[in-house]
């Protein structure tokens, strides 16, 4: 190691929980030189990982004052290559984990571009007994607040280009969204939110006469799934012409720490879309409701669904941004996406910034990145698993029935202690 104040070493971190392995890591970079840390930006992690507790700027208050950093620069994406590419260093330091983990495919691009600058790779031992994804996720079994829950979904959409909801319709459901993470190639997947719908909290309400403004029935299910997860959650389904159901239901949302309501462009227990001049005083009325800024209302437009046409969607669209709606959920039972395609891209040349939420039921056959590319926000994927819930009961029911014993249904069971270990504390 000679030239030692020559060389330049680079280290990407996210910084949001620092804990014995991370020291050791600046520790034996700065051992080979001038130590520069790529911060990774809040929207980098996002798009793999959960959401830091802290902001940029705290995160990088912190690493600036830890003995051995010469440099806090931002690391713009999950990517380490352009910032290797940019700063030239001598050398990259990396717990070895990444060999086995699904980093994977991060560490062959590093050691390609390290190779091409002429640099080195040091890989450092992973410290035993650390696993900061385990640490992150032993502080939300903690819990978390209203607030903090109700902010988060903006906080989300601020950094993700593409929000993944789950519906849930039980405590135990939202513990699968809560818990569920898929190791990919280029990072994890994770479901990002819960929505909860009204009309589906138990098989007795699934009825076009159930009237969705009684929240008061709601509530029991909506505290067993707020109970047993953190992530942010929607509310859909509100059709109520009532303005003093809306007023109570916006106010309890807020209260309970729910990001966001969804009003319906349609008359309670009527297949009848309102008038425009209705819907845009049921917005109205819900955000003179709202205390909190981040509370979000999103308006449900049914145009297509009752053989409107796409201009007739956006007119309506409009109209309720106007009237103050945070956000546009457009919805279609054609089975292609190309109604909802082109609203997309006609809705986008009009207005950037306003989210677009799909419920992509009937077009399931497109994927989250073609609704990304068109200007899509919050995909919500709604009844999936209520729906394989009841032939799962009943396989095992008639497998119990046919062979008169329980033996049969053995692997068709989670095992009571993988349930056990869903639930904070009962490890």
């Amino acid at each position: 190691m000679t030239d030692k104040k020559e060389k330049t070493v680079y280290v990407g971190i996210t910084g949001d929980m620092i804990h014995p392995g991370i020291i050791n890591i600046i520790q034996q970079g700065a051992k080979y030189g001038r130590l520069i840390v790529g911060l990774l930006s809040n929207t980098a992690i996002a798009t793999h990982k959960r959401i830091p507790y802290l902001t940029y700027e705290q995160r990088k208050a912190v690493i600036e004052n830890i003995k051995g950093v010469s440099e806090v620069v931002p690391q713009e994406e999950w990517s380490y290559v352009p910032n290797l590419e940019k700063l030239k260093p001598d050398y990259i330091i990396h717990g070895d984990d990444w060999k086995t983990n699904y980093l994977k495919g991060i560490r062959e691009e590093v050691f390609e571009v390290m190779k091409k600058i002429g640099g080195e790779v040091i890989e450092i031992p992973y410290t035993k007994g650390i696993n900061s994804s385990q640490l992150f996720e032993n502080t939300t079994n903690n819990g978390i607040t209203a607030v903090q829950r109700l902010k988060s979904l903006r906080q989300l959409m601020s950094y993700k280009p593409i929000i993944r909801i789950m519906e849930a319709n039980s405590g135990l459901s939202g513990l699968i969204i809560e818990n569920l993470k898929i190791e990919k190639e280029d990072g994890i997947n994770r479901f990002d939110g819960i929505f909860i719908n009204p009309f589906d909290s138990n098989p007795s309400e699934i009825s076009s006469e159930h009237d969705s403004t009684d929240f008061t029935s709601k509530i029991n299910t909506v505290t067993d799934i707020l109970e047993c997860t953190t992530k942010p959650i929607i509310y859909g389904g509100y059709t109520s012409d009532n303005y003093e159901n809306i007023t109570f239901t916006v106010e309890k949302l807020e209260l309970m720490g729910i990001s966001a309501m969804i009003i319906e462009d349609r008359y309670k227990n009527k297949n009848e879309l309102c008038n425009e001049e209705e819907f845009c005083l049921k917005i109205k009325e819900g955000k003179k409701s709202q205390t909190n800024p981040d509370f979000m209302i999103i308006a449900r437009i049914e145009e297509l669904n009752l053989g409107k046409n796409i201009d007739d969607a956006l007119k309506k669209s409009f109209a309720s941004i106007n009237a103050g709606a945070d956000a546009i959920l457009i919805s279609s039972n054609q089975k292609t996406g190309d109604d909802i395609k082109e609203f997309c891209l006609k809705f986008r040349k009009e207005n950037k910034n306003i989210p677009i939420v799909l419920i992509p039921t009937t077009y399931n056959q497109c994927t989250e990145k073609e609704f990304s590319e068109w200007g899509a926000n919050i995909i919500i994927y709604s009844d999936y698993l209520k729906r394989v819930t009841y032939p799962a009961m009943k396989k095992c029911a008639e497998t119990i029935l046919k062979s008169e014993r329980s033996l049969e249904v053995n692997e068709m069971c989670m095992p009571i202690k993988e349930i056990l270990n869903l639930i904070p504390g009962t490890n």
